[in-house]
């Protein structure tokens, strides 16, 4: 068997972290088995479905190198043997209205005339009556001639599946094991809206068959609308896929995740300097384990490893305390060519750094790549070196300036790096030593000073490699400006 599976997201709003997890889990399944990994766009919220949201899935997925064997792509062409992917045009061409004719004709679905109204009056006594609001099938029976008398009325219907009164409906998922449903607790819901658009669990059901799917891999939020879809295969005489169903993501407290947690959508966290890699790593483990437990992957190894039998049953938890350790991670694995290349689009929006030579600026990004957590930070962290003046930290200033030594060893190293010549690391820092000796000050009550007067903060750097980078010219402006401060 050929694995073919899909992602198939409603482009009503941008892709989330919980949709990235579920088209990350599709593709990883399909590298491992060798099959196939398709995109579909299921569209058919015709008031809520946007383009921009469709832009926005392309975008989310290019990012994160979730690369798509079969579907729409984003210059308006299309890879595939089942087009067309958008399940709008497929329904504009009547491929579902083929099989919703099928099952009225063999009584196996039904039109519905009750209003809004009707329908909401039937869900507040149910409540009343302490019964779940369920469709009670009021119009499952109806004659042609009281469908005839409705329709004269201007009445408009939609059409509803008759799914089966008795009986269990019986799945075997590939996380959960075997599920069952009681027929008694489903409803007969509609697959046809007065629009005549399919709805999305009958539209999923036609294309997933047609399109051949052998595995449906999604979030188990949808478990409630396996039983629906299987019976509606079955009805229509066609073997279902395999299921799996995905767990939950909560937040840190045990909530469904939200925005508060961090479920904000994907291309923000790429505005927010998070890297692709990291972030499909993290994601990886939201509901997944190699039995040894690996943290870590480097390139290849998660479609190498990745094992379906490895998706646990009870929700993850999305920390972003860890996304962020795990994201430090792999800056720290970036070679300093490649950490300039990834930062250089938020260096640029921070307008810092135009015609400097690339060389130094690599090695400026790399003074401090063991401690940048995202590429967000990095314009901020490197900033002064590129500013007329220091932006002084006032609690820097009050440490470090104020005391009686501070203005001592300014003058002193403002001194002794004048007359270098060699303004290279080494000699600084030698120079440095030597001078607070010569001083009979400790080490620290000559770089401390130093350091704030040249970048305004009392961490960073190197010391004595950022005053290399900075440059003699510049270093000692600075310490000198530094001096009123004293």
């Amino acid at each position: 068997m050929t694995i073919r599976v899909r992602f198939a997201p409603s482009p009503t709003g941008h892709l989330h972290i919980g949709g990235l997890r579920t088209a990350l889990f599709n593709y990883l399944f399909a590298k491992k088995e060798g099959g196939t990994f398709i995109l579909r766009i299921e569209d058919t919220d015709e008031e809520r479905s946007t383009q921009e949201s469709v832009d926005a899935i392309y975008q989310g997925l290019m990012w994160a190198g979730l690369t798509w064997d079969e579907g729409p792509m984003p210059d308006g062409s299309v890879k595939g043997n089942f087009p067309p992917y958008y399940q709008a045009q497929r329904a504009d061409m009547g491929i579902y209205k083929k099989y919703i004719d099928q099952l009225l004709a063999e009584g196996k679905a039904y039109k519905c005339y009750c209003t809004p109204e009707e329908l909401e009056d039937m869900r507040q006594k149910a409540h009343a009556e302490h019964r779940p609001p369920r469709y009670p099938g009021k119009c499952r029976n109806l004659t042609k001639e009281q469908q005839a008398e409705l329709e004269a009325q201007g009445r408009k219907y939609v059409i509803r599946f008759k799914m089966p009164s008795e009986g269990e409906t019986v799945f075997n998922d590939l996380i959960r094991g075997e599920v069952s449903f009681a027929n008694r607790d489903l409803y007969d819901l509609v697959i046809q809206k007065t629009s005549g658009y399919p709805t999305y669990n009958f539209a999923c059901v036609i294309d997933d068959h047609l399109m051949e799917m052998t595995h449906i891999i999604r979030g188990d939020d949808h478990i409630s609308n396996t039983p629906a879809q299987i019976q509606m295969y079955r009805a229509l005489g066609w073997k279902e896929p395999i299921f799996a169903h995905l767990s939950m993501i909560h937040g840190p407290d045990g909530t469904k995740l939200s925005k508060r947690h961090g479920d904000t959508s994907v291309i923000e966290y790429k505005r927010q300097g998070f890297l692709p890699e990291a972030m499909i790593n993290y994601l990886a483990l939201l509901g997944w384990s190699t039995p040894d437990s690996q943290q870590l992957f480097a390139p290849g190894e998660l479609e190498e490893k990745f094992d379906i039998k490895g998706c646990q049953k009870s929700p993850a938890v999305f920390d972003t305390v860890k996304l962020m350790w795990m994201n430090g991670d792999y800056i720290r694995q970036l070679s300093s060519k490649e950490l300039l290349n990834r930062a250089k689009p938020f260096i640029e929006e921070a307008g810092i750094a135009k015609g400097v030579d690339e060389e130094r600026l690599e090695q400026i990004v790399a003074l401090e790549q063991e401690k940048y957590k995202t590429l967000r930070e990095i314009p901020d962290l490197i900033s002064f070196f590129f500013t007329d003046e220091v932006k002084f930290d006032e609690a820097a200033v009050n440490k470090v300036f104020k005391t009686e030594t501070a203005k001592k060893a300014l003058e002193l190293m403002i001194d002794k790096y004048g007359a270098l010549q060699d303004f290279t690391e080494q000699t600084l820092e030698q120079t440095a030593r030597a001078a607070a000796k010569e001083a009979g000050l400790k080490a620290g009550q000559i770089f401390h000073p130093v350091r704030v007067a040249v970048s305004g903060r009392t961490n960073g750097p190197t010391l004595f490699k950022m005053l290399e980078y900075m440059g003699k010219d510049m270093v000692l402006k600075r310490m000198r400006a530094a001096l009123q401060y004293c």
